[in-house]
């Protein structure tokens, strides 16, 4: 198979703590030639910022206060978070960010906020962003509509339906796909039926959402070939060309060289 590029990936995680270093030499046996890192909260920065500094050929970072982050104290962590993004350490998206009403519906406000202002730094930076949504993407998709303009972006571990795919497509971002892809009851295959593969860009959320036949276990980027693999399928191409053009997608959207 062809080079392609994992979009969304913690690999900082303390899930990989014990061998990041065979599990990065994975990827690259895989293809998986480069991997974006979104951050979390303030208390990933660190080690996203090593992991981008070790592996600088590899692994790129991103900048963003996930919106299951946004607590109390939020306004000082976007603080922390606006120093990092704009401290001149080369960021290549805002994120993940976004509205996450799955556990927790009484910081909608404190989210939409966050959210915005996020988006606001991105059109400053002209930077695309990483988009979390869980049980919220009208409301997401509502608060996007409000911008100036759109940054463009991805919504990230995408796995809703047709009018919501269309919806995103028309503000003008993409579908990123990762391993929900191979569930046996997921629906997002028929859904993809209807979408061009030029919207798409693949992604693991690694260490979270393994693909079959890894489902339960922890999530690495090297699985990545399973889920182009699945898409192949679904679009009836040969693989390479589903990590052709995904690839190209991701170098586009995130601007990589």
């Amino acid at each position: 198979m062809a080079s392609i590029i994992d979009t969304h990936a913690h690999l900082y995680a303390e899930e990989f703590d014990a061998d990041r270093d065979a599990m990065l030499k994975r990827c690259e046996k895989a293809n998986v030639t480069k991997i974006l890192l979104p951050n979390v909260d303030t208390q990933s920065i660190a080690g996203l910022k090593q992991l981008v500094n070790d592996y600088p050929n590899m692994c790129y970072g991103m900048m963003g206060l996930h919106p299951c982050s946004v607590t109390k104290n939020y306004e000082e962590e976007l603080e922390r978070i606006r120093q990092e993004l704009f401290s001149g350490f080369k960021y290549w998206a805002v994120g993940e960010i976004g509205l996450d009403l799955y556990w927790d519906k009484t910081t909608l406000l404190e989210q939409e906020t966050a959210f915005d202002i996020q988006c606001q730094w991105a059109l400053e930076l002209e930077l695309p962003i990483a988009i979390h949504t869980r049980s919220a993407t009208y409301e997401t998709i509502k608060c996007l509509k409000k911008l100036p303009k759109q940054p463009g972006g991805v919504f990230h571990c995408f796995s809703g339906s047709a009018e919501e795919a269309k919806e995103i497509i028309k503000l003008g971002y993409l579908l990123g796909i990762g391993g929900v892809l191979t569930y046996k009851n997921a629906g997002l295959p028929d859904v993809l039926k209807d979408i061009g593969l030029e919207y798409l860009i693949l992604e693991t959320d690694a260490p979270y959402l393994p693909p079959v036949p890894f489902r339960g276990k922890r999530n690495e980027s090297s699985y990545l070939p399973l889920i182009a693999e699945k898409l192949a399928e679904i679009y009836q191409v040969n693989a390479s060309e589903i990590a052709d053009q995904t690839t190209q997608n991701a170098m586009q959207l995130f601007n990589l060289k």
